[in-house]
């Protein structure tokens, strides 16, 4: 059965998370709904990571095995935005190898995190506004003692199906 990657993005207020959790609204229940409506099948979608309650993504992945051609799947593009909320878009569907993995064939993460000083009503749910003066030194300097480590176990739960830790910053 043929393997796609789904590209979303997402303003995550309104949701628990990326991934499927119980008794909560998450990106990836409202994923799969759009495609078990746009389909007429029950879909299972897989998780590229995931992120906490209240977290936007400009980009991140899922993948599915879907039961028809590449060209169908990509005219599903605009029916599966229009079913979905708001507040989750489907960038692109690409195909890739059924053995391919979203989660594990990732080549990197990029995680942005914004401090604004002047104030913002569009950042107000984007980033950290803080009005004070940044002594950007301290901050550099401390960010420096980061870039030794490699090694990032300690931040991990326990049981896991990572094989290591090791995290280029």
């Amino acid at each position: 059965m043929p393997r796609f990657f789904i590209e979303v993005s997402y303003h995550g207020e309104s949701y628990s998370g990326f991934q499927v959790q119980e008794n909560s609204n998450t990106i990836q229940a409202e994923v799969e709904r759009a495609l078990a409506i746009y389909f007429r099948l029950q879909v299972e979608a897989t998780g590229s990571s995931r992120t906490d309650a209240g977290v936007h993504a400009e980009q991140n992945y899922f993948h599915v095995d879907l039961p028809f051609e590449n060209e169908q799947v990509q005219l599903s593009l605009y029916g599966l935005n229009a079913i979905l909320p708001a507040d989750i878009a489907i960038k692109r569907i690409i195909e890739v190898t059924d053995q391919a993995h979203c989660r594990f064939d990732a080549k990197s993460r990029t995680y942005k995190y914004i401090v604004y000083q002047n104030k913002s009503p569009f950042l107000l749910d984007r980033g950290y506004h803080y009005p004070y003066r940044l002594q950007l030194g301290k901050l550099n300097e401390a960010a420096q003692i980061l870039m030794e480590y490699s090694d990032f176990q300690t931040f991990s739960k326990k049981h896991v199906q990572v094989k290591d830790f090791k995290c280029k910053l």
